[in-house]
């Protein structure tokens, strides 16, 4: 799917798309749900219009939500995502053939309804405000040319998240020109501050918010606004997506525990705390990334939440790929249009001496994956067969 219909919530958008005003249907639905948990957000903001997010008035230019038709029980959407994705870094360490070719090896694994990645470089010229100066040290900064967009729409992403801590290596002038190349090859971005991307798949309506702890992005840190996002999102949509660049970063950082979790000084917020949260706002699926290695999975009220898929392409040997820093994979979720799980699939992969994303044959994510769900989740933790075909606990199938 490469032209998904999609519209954002963010003001500061000027693509020529519509604007969704919030409807009632879906988030007072899960707001109900979750009354407790959402009792201060729902009653600051109310359901349809949570604080955090713009305010639009029926005539001002934006097209009004309407509750559409609930889909029959048998319509199921498939989504599938990605950890970080760096194709290459201009202008000395780019991949051979312009990049041509570069997700052949995963493309069949990534097919879906909807196909997400969390894109960890902006795509732009040299706007001469790389965020690295002369004398730096430990300090990284990528950008790829804007035409590589192309590469990502040949793989059939459909979605990038913009919302991490990479997004401004260039600037604001480098963010913006990473829009302008995704929307020329008909692609959708997420990730800046009050953004919610929506787009239509077989007849549901999917909402996307991405999160970080930078500010050029929705607030992984302060939860409260960060639910008032997800909550506005749910008014929006059948179904909410929530991306999210969160926890340390490093080899060893594969165990997920409560708790806020520093890296270098930065915040890079309680990843159990912040999904449990967003899910009791109405979210249906927590992608996360950013620790660069993976982490297990769990089931939360019935919603998956994959803490961390690893690093799934580092071009130019952008990222170390040695050890476990070198694993990744595709996440699959098939979602009835309440957001109910109906099933989904882990498949392992890795990056190559070129730091291209390959399939792994000997599942060494898959292996890690379960091992680490298992430990760090207990009875709600993800069950996956030998295949990587993911299951619920029973214990998640309750809502508490």
């Amino acid at each position: 799917m490469h032209s998904p219909k999609a519209r954002y919530a963010n003001p500061q958008e000027s693509s020529g798309r519509d604007v969704i005003a919030g409807g009632q249907k879906p988030g007072c639905r899960r707001a109900a749900l979750a009354l407790g948990a959402l009792l201060i957000a729902v009653t600051a903001a109310g359901c349809a219009q949570p604080e955090a997010g713009p305010r639009f008035q029926p005539g001002s230019g934006a097209a009004e939500a309407t509750a559409s038709p609930e889909q029959p029980d048998g319509k199921l959407i498939s989504l599938s995502a990605t950890g970080d994705i760096i194709m290459g870094n201009a202008p000395s360490r780019l991949p051979a053939a312009g990049g041509k070719g570069f997700f052949d090896s995963v493309t069949g694994a990534l097919k879906a309804d909807l196909v997400m990645g969390n894109l960890e470089e902006p795509l732009t010229v040299d706007t001469g405000t790389g965020k690295c100066g002369a004398n730096s040290t430990r300090c990284f900064q990528f950008r790829a040319p804007p035409e590589y967009a192309g590469h990502l729409r040949d793989a059939g992403f459909d979605v990038l998240n913009q919302a991490n801590n990479h997004g401004y290596d260039y600037g604001p002038k480098g963010y913006e020109n990473t829009q302008k190349a995704l929307k020329k090859y008909d692609l959708e971005h997420t990730g800046a501050p009050n953004e919610i991307t929506v787009v239509e798949v077989k007849g549901v309506k999917v909402a996307v918010a991405g999160f970080s702890s930078y500010v050029w992005s929705n607030s992984l840190v302060d939860i409260a606004k960060a639910k008032a996002v997800v909550a506005k999102a749910a008014t929006m949509a059948d179904l909410v997506v929530v991306q999210v660049h969160m926890g340390g970063e490093g080899p060893e950082q594969t165990r997920v525990r409560p708790g806020t979790e520093m890296f270098f000084g930065e915040n890079r917020g309680d990843p159990v705390k912040f999904s449990h949260a967003m899910i009791d706002a109405g979210a249906d699926l927590i992608v996360g990334h950013g620790p660069h290695v993976l982490r297990g999975m769990e089931f939360y009220q019935g919603r998956l939440i994959a803490y961390s898929l690893g690093n799934f392409a580092g071009g130019g040997n952008s990222l170390r790929n040695n050890g476990r820093l070198g694993w990744g994979g595709v996440l699959k979720v098939s979602l009835k249009p309440d957001g109910s799980w109906a099933g989904g699939s882990f498949a392992s992969t890795y990056m190559n001496s070129a730091g291209k994303p390959t399939m792994d044959r000997g599942d060494r994510g898959l292996g890690l994956v379960k091992q680490l769900s298992r430990t760090d989740f207990g009875e709600n933790a993800a069950r996956f067969d030998g295949a990587g075909k993911i299951s619920a606990p029973q214990v998640a199938n309750r809502i508490h």
